[in-house]
């Protein structure tokens, strides 16, 4: 009889031991996991706000552009009708 008990209590130990470890890793995890979703939350709004910035400067540029080339085309045809 107290065989069988330190044998159950040896058992109970073989599995309770493995299933705190996995317990901890899983907690230990579920935190790296957190921060990864934070930090991939921060860049993607840091991404939207710098292709907005490269839009808003490339409408500017565009809108620069067309503006020399009707300077340029308004020259151009100042010169000839001389």
């Amino acid at each position: 009889m107290v065989t069988v008990i330190i044998a159950l209590v040896g058992l109970g130990g073989a599995v309770v031991k493995p299933i705190v470890s996995l317990t901890r890793s899983i907690t230990e995890l579920t935190v790296v996991v957190k921060g990864l979703r934070r930090d991939m939350d921060e860049q993607r709004e840091h991404s939207r706000q710098s292709h907005k910035s490269l839009w808003e400067h490339n409408s500017v540029q565009d809108a620069r552009i067309e503006e020399h080339e009707r300077r340029i085309g308004t020259l151009e045809s100042k010169e000839e009708e001389v």
